[in-house]
């Protein structure tokens, strides 16, 4: 194999302290293409601050605020991993698992930004904003 020089002598990464890595496979493999850009987002955090077991102490709302996304959004990612076998998640902490054999390739499934009252109940578990959808737009809420 033919190594490339590198472009900038002065500024070779060297690596110190704690560090973050993902496998090859992790491309070769195609998990980086069965996840959605939501889902790699969370993912790739979590490796970056997860431990060398793999273990992240972030609340859900940090990881909202530091990624720029909606609490749904997240939580549809956040089951999409699990399924998917690349995080574990016990209600307060996290857990990046080894890839599995295989990427889960899902032939389709709705966006969490295009919930309809025809496929509401078609995620689950339920988001927030599932919830809110089902109460007042199918007239479920009663005052």
């Amino acid at each position: 194999m033919k190594y490339l020089n590198p472009i900038n002598r002065e500024k070779i990464r060297n690596l110190q302290g704690s560090f973050a890595w993902i496998p090859h496979a992790f491309m070769r493999k195609g998990f980086w293409n069965s996840l959605s850009q939501k889902e790699l987002l969370l993912y790739l955090f979590l490796v970056l601050v997860s431990d060398r077991h793999g273990m992240s102490y972030y609340s859900f709302g940090r990881i909202c605020k530091m990624l720029k996304m909606h609490t749904d959004d997240y939580i549809c990612a956040r089951n999409e991993l699990m399924n998917k076998e690349l995080i574990a998640f016990d209600g307060y902490f996290f857990q990046v698992l080894s890839l599995p054999a295989n990427p889960v390739i899902k032939t389709s499934a709705p966006k969490s930004s295009q919930f309809s009252r025809k496929n509401v109940n078609a995620v689950a578990p339920a988001t927030v904003r599932q919830i809110f959808q089902k109460m007042f737009l199918d007239g479920q809420y009663n005052s």
